[in-house]
């Protein structure tokens, strides 16, 4: 199960980039059910996500680079492609992911924030460099970028 909230980011703290990172490419199969195919830096998944907006189900399969570049020529709409740095909240025992975009989306900064459960996620309070929450807006579900026109 993932439960997570995700924000839009108006401005990046300071050190932002000097936490470490991962490249990300994304494309999408399905957006309802979702499955993506993705690349992280040099690792390859199949993932199946159910409906849901705080929480839902995610299962991860490894594919091999072969079969990843397959699929990937199958995928509908736009591949996503954004740098992921990871930023620890050491007093809550939580970590930041933080998208910035690139490509098509460059500009859009998300950040995603995720939690053992629903009562920890609802009591979650964000850092003050975090803008809106858009966790139940679903506007800014990768799925849903990669479908715009």
């Amino acid at each position: 199960m993932e439960i997570e909230r995700k924000f839009l980011i108006d401005r990046l703290p300071e050190d932002a980039k000097e936490y470490p990172y991962h490249i990300i490419e994304q494309g999408y199969l399905s957006t309802e059910p979702v499955v993506r195919v993705r690349k992280e830096d040099d690792s390859y998944y199949l993932t199946y996500k159910s409906k849901g907006l705080l929480e839902r189900e995610e299962y991860n399969l490894p594919l091999t680079k072969k079969s990843y570049e397959h699929l990937l020529k199958k995928t509908d709409g736009h591949v996503l492609t954004k740098k992921r740095y990871l930023i620890p909240i050491s007093n809550q025992n939580l970590t930041i992911e933080l998208d910035i975009f690139e490509g098509r989306f460059e500009g859009l900064i998300l950040a995603e924030v995720e939690f053992k459960t629903r009562e920890d996620a609802q009591s979650f309070l964000p850092p003050d460099w975090f803008g809106k929450d858009v966790t139940f807006s679903g506007e800014y579900q990768n799925s849903r970028l990669s479908s715009q026109p």
